[in-house]
């Protein structure tokens, strides 16, 4: 079974293309088997709480991080967590 890996993601995308196209650069950290699924859920992301299309999200860096370097508290408490029980 494959470990989670904690990914750090740099980019840009264009908020608001229809009205006031706008470029912003965000940094995401994420959680994923791999690299591959880290991309596709920025994509799936900030497609679905902005409704950005694909082509105008721009990855420009992608880089695995640890537990202890990551800046967020509540993030590396999460991770912490074996099950989540509701």
């Amino acid at each position: 079974m494959s470990e989670i890996k904690f990914y750090l993601v740099k980019g840009s995308a264009l908020f608001g293309e229809s009205h006031y196209p706008e470029k912003r650069k965000f940094v995401k950290i994420v959680r994923a088997l791999n690299e591959k699924q880290a991309i596709e859920y920025i994509y799936s992301y900030f497609g679905s709480k902005n409704k950005i299309k694909r082509y105008n999200i721009k990855i420009e860096q992608i880089s695995e991080i640890k537990e202890e370097e990551i800046p967020d508290r509540r993030i590396r408490e999460l991770a912490k967590i074996d099950k989540i029980i509701m």
